[in-house]
């Protein structure tokens, strides 16, 4: 990767003042040398490029027929970048100023049912030995407190094992929340603590990876949940640490839950992030009206 320095300092910025995460830095990272290695085979610099350069990108990523939403991503990340060089007065003008991002089509998050995740607990406690018991205290952890997979995979080997009630969180932009703690996710994180802790040396993290001062991959964790679904007789192209936040915040809808405490529970700064689960709203009043309405058949 060939970053200048004005996008060094750009990335920076986004760690040290926005507590960027390093999965989230390097896509802006990759993003920008896609952006900067195309003015360079035109000549052309950051502090030079104008309207018509960010003209002629935006026509070439849909002559490649990237999706819209890597297209958005891309332009958002433009956009924070001549941002950020005007307010250090590096630049005296921001050339994205006149260009919107493509229209996206409301995605519904993918989750599943209720019966499927109870077949992910079963098919996870067949399975034996070390792999059993990640399976079993991952499931139980996203399912019963939504997390992010980075957010399970950052707890320290001591998590949940103390009495209390709720577990304290650090997020997305350095955010902290609390989330609840349900006994069977207890349990499991105490059954996977014992065997990690007979270990020399003790790991780090309770989801530890290969060596003990790490801790285990997303893509390590992901391929873990796979099996389960291989084994429960699910679809593992339907399963993933996000699938299984979704679920979580999909149910806990259908039984009642508002929207408000979702959003503090999942964590998001905005709640037109958490809307995206109105469709869960939407069927249980359907439902409702359905059976209660005096006129429904």
């Amino acid at each position: 990767m060939t970053i200048d320095g004005q996008a060094e300092a750009f990335l920076e910025m986004l760690a040290a003042e926005r507590g960027a995460a390093a999965n989230t830095l390097a896509a802006y990272a990759a993003d920008l040398d896609d952006f900067l290695g195309f003015l360079r085979t035109r000549g052309v610099s950051a502090w030079a490029a104008d309207a018509s350069h960010v003209a002629a990108y935006v026509r070439q990523l849909y002559e490649l027929g990237l999706a819209a939403r890597t297209q958005a991503r891309k332009l958002s990340t433009l956009r924070q970048f001549f941002l950020f060089l005007l307010r250090e007065g590096r630049r005296s003008d921001n050339p994205m100023a006149e260009f919107a991002s493509p229209r996206l089509p409301k995605a519904l998050p993918k989750y599943l049912s209720e019966a499927e995740v109870m077949a992910l607990f079963g098919a996870a406690r067949e399975l034996s030995g070390l792999k059993g018991l990640k399976a079993v205290a991952g499931l139980e952890i996203l399912y019963a407190t939504g997390l992010r997979v980075s957010e399970l995979l950052a707890l320290k080997g001591e998590a949940l094992s103390t009495d209390a009630q709720m577990l304290l969180i650090k997020g997305k932009g350095g955010r902290e929340r609390m989330v609840p703690l349900s006994a069977p996710a207890k349990d499991a994180a105490a059954a996977l603590r014992e065997v990690m802790e007979q270990k020399k040396p003790v790991p780090r993290y309770l989801f530890s990876g290969r060596d003990p001062r790490e801790p285990m991959t997303r893509q390590g964790f992901a391929l873990l949940l796979k099996q389960v679904a291989v084994q429960a007789g699910v679809d593992p192209e339907r399963l993933s640490p996000h699938v299984l936040r979704h679920s979580f915040a999909s149910h806990l809808l259908a039984h009642g839950a508002d929207l408000r405490s979702l959003q503090k529970l999942l964590g998001h700064a905005d709640i037109s992030t958490t809307e995206i689960y109105t469709h869960v709203l939407a069927e249980r009043l359907q439902k409702l009206v359905n059976t209660l309405h005096p006129l429904a058949e």
